[in-house]
Parts: structure tokens; sequence; C-alpha cells
């Protein structure tokens, strides 16, 4: 969870692979409207993104399903709000809340290629940003500006420590549950 350039996508997919469990982009979820928006520098209202996230919680519904285990969210957050509406469908979440200062955000911002939301969003998303409460919201804050491997590492070790504990594979489990489906 975090604003636009803090990496997301690159540390959810990278839980998600080390996991061996579901991961969802939530950009891929947004409707064209929003997409044009966000590319010419509009920000996302509320009335924006009620329709996402509700696509969000069910594409992740439909991965746990299939994974048959936790699912990797890649979603902004921004707000108590949208991250109640998540919770609303999918139960209880985990956050890994990705921090970074601007100057960082701003570079990645300039660098990402292919991507439709416009660097002059990244104030907006600034301006947006509620911090989620670590206690009440079951939040991880880990500092974006590190190694992605590093990110991973703290993550999964802050996941385990909290109250998804079960439902995040550890080393052993995840061989055990590979040897049993090969055994199978």
């Amino acid at each position: 969870m975090g604003v636009c350039g803090v990496g997301k996508s690159t540390v959810a997919r990278a839980l998600a692979e080390r996991c061996e469990s579901g991961f969802v982009e939530a950009d891929d979820y947004h409707p064209p409207e929003n997409v044009e928006a966000m590319r010419n520098g509009v920000p996302l209202t509320d009335a924006m993104r009620w329709g996402w996230l509700d696509g969000v919680a069910a594409a992740a519904l439909a991965a746990r399903k299939r994974h048959g285990g936790p699912v990797f969210l890649a979603c902004s957050g921004l707000k108590k709000s949208y991250r109640d509406r998540l919770r609303r469908s999918l139960g209880p979440i985990a956050i890994i809340d990705l921090q970074a200062d601007k100057g960082l955000l701003a570079h990645r911002m300039r660098q990402r290629r292919g991507h439709f939301m416009s660097p002059r969003l990244l104030d907006s998303q600034i301006a947006a940003f509620e911090p989620p409460d670590p206690d009440a919201e079951g939040a991880i804050s880990i500092n974006a500006a590190e190694p992605v491997e590093e990110i991973v590492r703290k993550a999964l070790a802050g996941l385990r420590a909290g109250v998804l504990a079960a439902e995040v594979p550890t080393e052993e489990t995840r061989t055990a549950t590979v040897t049993r489906r090969k055994t199978q």
C-alpha cells in the first residue's frame, strides 16, 4: 500500500512469488475513464474509486479461491475508507505500508515507462494519504528505499508475527505443501 511510485507492484509481486501465492495488480481494474483522468493528471475522486475498489476486491477473492491461500494485492489504499471498503469484501487484511520521501517517489515516477499514472499526481496522492494505524489496521511500515529483497524479508517477518500469521507460508510449510502435492 502507498502512494504512486512507492513500489507496491514490485513488492507485492515479489511476495507472491516467494510465497507461491496469488497476486492482484489493482491498476488492472481501473475503468477507462479513471485511466484517462490519471493520464491527464486529474486526481480521482472517492466516487471514481468505489467501483474500482469493488472490482479489485472481487479479483482478490477470485485469486484467493484459485490459489487456496493468501493473495498479495498491489493497491494504493490511500484512505482508511478505501481500506475499509476492501475489508468489507475481503475480511481482515494485513497492510504493508511502503514509505518513501517525495524525492525518491518523484525520481521513480520519472523513470517509469508505459504506465498511465502522471507524475503530476504525486502531490495529490501525498495529500490524500491517510497513514494506517499499525495496531487498528494491522499495518507493517517499511522503508521503500531499501532493496526489494530486504523489503520482502521484513514484510514476511512482520506478517508472520501479526494477526494473519497462520495464512503466510513459512519456508517449512511451503516445502511441505510442495512435497505433499508431488506425492499425491
